[in-house]
């Protein structure tokens, strides 16, 4: 885009110490919209202040983060909410140019090598060995601590760069591989953990006051390890809450997403970067649908 006197002066502003005149510039150079984003990147390669480069980075995220905004609103509006979609739209807060034909073609690999080990006499457990001998041994993916000092663990695209995520990520690649194969998983909301449970035939989110009696087992998404009720139940005891039919209901896609950006949003805790936590506190308003 051509630079304009306007925009000139606009950027001859953008070191102003005063923070109430460059929210005032900051919001009239990012009404220019997404074409303004190349002279901001010349602008930061021929500034050497430190602070005034920080601010042309912030103004860059602001204008991808509106077109963000945008592809979040269409997912939540679309009739299926796509996992898999939704978790390379979060990944693209962090990294604007992330393409995702790759991650899809690495997903693609990993649910055929599951597709040919799969048939219609296996039991549910059998079923689950396959995808997890397939996920966690062939291919190799590993499990981290769920640490807010390591954004890129949250983020499905770097998890299957690395073999490497948190429970979160590694469990949204099981689902999607699942969804993709119609394996009846899904993940529920037991407190502090990303588990997803194997539903029996005939679960319904609806009007089921037991909904755990309708599960066949569950299964920790970081290191693929299948756990009871009786588990279960041993860990709810340990964290002192009494269990509930609440944390056994499914969680929609839309939920979960709802909740990867809610725990991706602490990594930014600090003064630094407290508007990204906003940011994405705005996201996952819009799809919530508070905003609409």
């Amino acid at each position: 885009m051509e630079t304009t006197k306007e925009l000139s002066a606009l950027f001859s502003l953008i070191d102003d110490p005063d923070e109430e005149v460059f929210g005032l510039v900051s919001s009239k150079i990012v009404d220019y919209g997404n074409m303004v984003i190349p002279n901001l990147e010349h602008l930061w390669e021929t500034t050497p202040d430190e602070v005034t480069q920080s601010r042309i980075e912030m103004l860059i995220h602001r204008l991808h983060v509106g077109d963000l905004k945008e592809e979040f609103r269409q997912w939540s509006l679309a009739g299926h909410h796509d996992l898999l979609q939704g978790a390379l739209l979060t990944g693209k807060f962090q990294y604007p140019e992330l393409s995702t034909s790759s991650t899809l073609q690495e997903i693609e690999k990993v649910r055929r090598n599951i597709w040919l080990e799969l048939n219609n006499y296996l039991t549910p457990l059998e079923e689950i060995n396959v995808v997890t001998s397939i996920l966690y041994s062939y291919y190799g993916l590993k499990g981290n601590e769920t640490n807010y000092k390591e954004p890129n663990d949250f983020l499905l695209h770097k998890t299957l760069e690395a073999k490497r995520g948190n429970q979160i990520s590694n469990g949204i690649l099981y689902l999607s591989l699942c969804e993709l194969l119609d394996i009846p998983v899904k993940a529920i909301s037991i407190p502090k953990q990303f588990i997803i449970a194997y539903l029996r035939p005939g679960y319904s989110a609806e009007n089921l006051e037991q909904p755990e009696q309708k599960i066949e087992f569950y299964i920790d998404p970081s290191s693929g390890q299948v756990f009871t009720q009786q588990d279960v139940e041993s860990y709810f005891k340990r964290i002192s809450v009494t269990p509930s039919g609440q944390y056994f209901k499914p969680l929609r896609n839309k939920e979960v997403i709802g909740y990867l950006l809610e725990e991706f949003g602490k990594c930014f805790n600090t003064d630094k970067d407290r508007y990204k936590q906003q940011e994405l506190q705005e996201i996952i308003r819009l799809i919530s649908g508070e905003n609409s």
